[in-house]
């Protein structure tokens, strides 16, 4: 019995992926005014008007960034991190859709966190229910493990 126990307990702690936590990707927060948007490139300028609505708003995101979202059809949403410094766009580099009912927004993030939580298909390819990790560098999203329900 106690064999068994054992075994089991060791499947358990082998075979279990500890999700991301905000804490463990932390972010100063920043209080000063917020830069115009750096509308540098044709995209920007595609979505400008989003763009500068979102930056009137305080950093909600990676401690002086406004993360901006904004849909893109049914079930889609895109989006992008202004940074309230400088005003340099950081686009997502993906859209997302078909996530879980159960889930109130696709993308979970902090104010104090570099972390990006994704719920659903990315550019629409894939399951709906995964869960994707991203850490942001202030310039880029790097994928974290990706964990599905």
């Amino acid at each position: 019995m106690r064999t068994r126990s054992l075994v089991g307990l060791l499947f358990v702690a082998t075979h279990s992926v500890a999700s991301p936590n905000f804490k463990d990707f932390p972010a100063s927060a920043y209080a000063g005014r917020a830069a115009a948007v750096q509308l540098t490139d044709a995209k920007s300028r595609d979505y400008a008007s989003a763009l500068r609505a979102a930056a009137k708003g305080k950093p909600n995101f990676a401690g002086h960034f406004v993360l901006a979202t904004w849909g893109c059809g049914a079930s889609c949403v895109m989006g992008a991190a202004i940074d309230a410094k400088t005003g340099v766009i950081a686009w997502l580099p993906f859209t997302v859709c078909c996530w879980n009912m159960d889930v109130n927004t696709p993308l979970e993030y902090r104010r104090d966190s570099r972390l990006l939580i994704v719920h659903g298909s990315r550019d629409e390819q894939g399951p709906g229910g995964d869960t994707h990790y991203y850490a942001f560098d202030g310039q880029r999203f790097a994928p974290l493990t990706e964990l599905r329900p």
